[in-house]
């Protein structure tokens, strides 16, 4: 059978490629078209858009990139007919994905989204065009599965991919010193600075992050570096400070380090998952008052890492807006290095997500129950 997938960002590159190759297990004869990265590359089909080239994030961005998105619909469309899938598999990506929804299911082409976009946590509104347009929707949480219940949607919940990719990561039993060893690492203790992999993410969230290493001469800070940026990307910001980059070594540099500053959004789970304590950091335009326009007019959830979400209470430390500063961040991180009764209640909230979160085995579920209906109804 024919698959056309959408993905618009790293982590969505990342769980399409596992999806991919469990989809090849269930269906030898499969192919694949695809918008996405080179994890999708790899595993084999045709890349029509590599996400680099269409992934904008905020007003003013969009604003400036209208032209460019307005092209890459009308491409995507017109591909899409041309190639004729049996279904299209969309991947998160809501801005871009339910448009393309609506489109496909207009011209009779079966949908299928796989991992939700977080329309629970602000724009409740579109699950009336999830309902009307996408004829299954294979849910990675718990919380998230509950939602769409309530509104009828047609759902599968296949556990959450993050899982597999953690549990097939490179070099799992690898050990501290063989780690540092191989990064021309120093002796002093690991501290992972996770900021992001959007262009905004870095500009506001990063910078914050920075200025508190010269606070903690005995650690060493390493900035996992993000697949959509290069090393000189980064360097504008670190300057004469102490910090290396690490590239393609995410979970790596997680398994080993002390703790980690992480931007919101999935790697705060990546990271829970992999037992490293965290501080959960998020900013963007606006400060304070912004956010509590959205506290009170548009966001419907009370946390903002996934963490806490599924948790459902503060397991760990989310830092807001203007309370990103030096001062609450040195706080922060100076208990979440030394303080053993603040680790040791990271580490009890991190079982209790363990226990929720199940085992792997996402890709090869998802892959198992989306070929099964295509066949069913083929």
């Amino acid at each position: 059978m024919k698959y056309y997938i959408i993905a618009g960002e790293p982590s969505g590159d990342l769980h399409a490629s596992n999806l991919m190759k469990s989809i090849k297990n269930e269906d030898p004869n499969s192919e694949f078209r695809f918008w996405g990265g080179d994890l999708m590359k790899a595993v084999g089909g045709d890349l029509v858009r590599h996400y680099n080239e269409t992934a904008y994030m905020g007003i003013k961005e969009v604003i400036a990139n209208l032209g460019k998105i307005k092209a890459n619909f009308k491409l995507c469309k017109q591909d899409l007919l041309n190639y004729n899938p049996d279904v299209l598999i969309l991947v998160d990506y809501p801005g871009f994905n339910l448009r393309m929804a609506e489109f496909a299911h207009k011209k009779g082409i079966k949908v299928f989204y796989y991992i939700s976009p977080k329309i629970w946590a602000w724009n409740t509104k579109r699950v009336k065009k999830i309902k009307a347009y996408v004829d299954k929707m294979f849910t990675i949480l718990p919380f998230e599965t509950k939602f769409y219940g309530e509104f009828g949607v047609p759902i599968e919940y296949v556990g959450n991919p993050i899982l597999d990719a953690i549990d097939s990561r490179k070099n799992k039993n690898e050990d501290i010193a063989t780690f540092k060893e191989r990064n021309g690492l120093d002796k002093k203790p690991l501290v992972a600075i996770l900021a992001g992999s959007r262009r905004q993410e870095l500009n506001y969230i990063l910078p914050e992050m920075l200025k508190v290493i010269d606070e903690f001469p005995d650690y060493q800070f390493v900035i996992a570096g993000a697949p959509s940026f290069t090393e000189a990307d980064y360097s504008t910001f670190i300057q004469s400070k102490d910090v290396k980059v690490i590239f393609d070594q995410t979970y790596e540099l997680l398994q080993q380090a002390q703790g980690a500053l992480v931007t919101s959004g999935t790697a705060t789970l990546e990271t829970a998952l992999l037992d490293c304590p965290q501080i959960v950091c998020y900013k963007m335009w606006g400060g304070d008052l912004f956010y509590k326009f959205l506290q009170a007019f548009v966001l419907k959830v009370k946390h903002i890492s996934l963490v806490n979400l599924i948790l459902g209470k503060e397991g760990v430390k989310e830092i807001v807006q203007d309370s990103l500063n030096p001062k609450v961040l040195k706080n922060e991180l100076s208990k979440l290095l030394t303080d053993q009764d603040y680790r040791i209640n990271i580490f009890n909230h991190y079982n209790e997500l363990h226990k929720i979160m199940g085992k792997p085995g996402t890709s090869a579920k998802a892959a198992n129950l989306m070929v099964e209906e295509l066949r069913i109804n083929s």
